[in-house]
């Protein structure tokens, strides 16, 4: 936290919330409860991470949703009848994103029209592939997102190792270093002799790896796959990565605060699942906490700079 004191306001906002959940209902302080409020925070935290990517090098993508959502239907069906087909179909959507990227660009598009443009084609796939609710995970999916690890259950322990890789990727590799800079100033990025076209594509391609790995793991969770299962990813990981201290210019992003971001948001909607509320009250917590945490971050700022 001393070197990336970004993340501490999204940890005590974990903190306190889970700290309220365990005082509303104290069963859910064990292994079972804790899997439970958490059972769908990989996915989250993958769909946070890829876009993550997008946001560090100054774009936002519309289309996170409705791309997890064609992941996931691509995964509940090709995957399982014809898995090198289904492969084959998942390393072209994410060669799509890389190019996405490099278009954006060399033709200095808008991303976000590109994005939302893009969101209706994978939309409409998911609707061709699967047209009605259905499909079922490959079984090593399943048995992968269902396994109980001693002590901690999977979604924590899988969040965690999330949250050190992309660390280690965006934060310690002299890759991540090139790439935050083209959100910081890409003229001098390009300057120093590097292709920003090149960069733009590999923080896209990143992102739609994180997709492809987020509707997997949906899959292996929910056991089947809809057109519609994850439209609300989209502002639910944009939210995740402001919430965990990252900002839409200068290239400023944490990966852990992002996951971290991620979980909170996660936890929210299950304690009110949990208390059998509305899903409308899930989002309307969800985005109180992210107003809540912005609020705080800006408080803290004016306080330094008044210091």
């Amino acid at each position: 936290m001393r070197r990336d004191p970004r993340i501490l306001l999204p940890v005590l906002s974990l903190a306190l919330l889970l700290a309220a959940v365990f005082w509303v209902q104290p069963r859910a302080m064990s292994y079972f409860g804790i899997n439970l409020l958490f059972n769908l925070a990989v996915p989250i935290a993958l769909a946070t991470i890829a876009q993550m990517f997008i946001i560090m090098v100054e774009d936002v993508d519309l289309s996170t949703g409705t791309f997890v959502s064609f992941v996931a239907c691509v995964t509940a069906t090709f995957l399982v009848e014809t898995p090198l087909l289904g492969s084959a179909i998942l390393v072209g959507a994410i060669l799509v994103y890389a190019a996405l990227g490099a278009l954006i660009h060399a033709r200095q598009l808008p991303a976000i029209v590109v994005t939302l443009g893009m969101s209706f084609v994978w939309g409409g796939l998911a609707v061709l592939i699967l047209p009605a609710p259905g499909g079922a995970p490959p079984d090593w999916i399943r048995w992968l997102m269902t396994s109980k690890p001693p002590l901690v259950p999977m979604a924590i322990v899988a969040s965690v190792l999330i949250a050190a890789v992309t660390h280690l990727l965006v934060m310690r590799s002299a890759f991540g270093t090139l790439l935050r800079g083209v959100g910081g100033n890409a003229r001098s990025v390009a300057r120093a002799g590097w292709n920003v076209t090149w960069l733009k594509a590999a923080a896209y391609g990143l992102a739609g790896l994180f997709g492809v790995l987020a509707g997997m793991s949906l899959v292996g969770l929910t056991t089947s796959a809809d057109a519609n299962i994850a439209l609300r990813y989209t502002l639910l990981a944009i939210a995740g990565v402001i919430l965990g201290g990252g900002e839409f210019t200068g290239g400023r992003v944490s990966p852990v605060g992002a996951v971290i971001g991620a979980l909170t948001l996660t936890l929210a909607g299950s304690f009110l699942s949990f208390l059998k509320l509305s899903p409308d009250w899930q989002i309307g917590a969800q985005g109180a906490i992210l107003i809540l945490v912005l609020a705080a971050r800006l408080i803290l700022r004016r306080g330094r700079a008044a210091a």
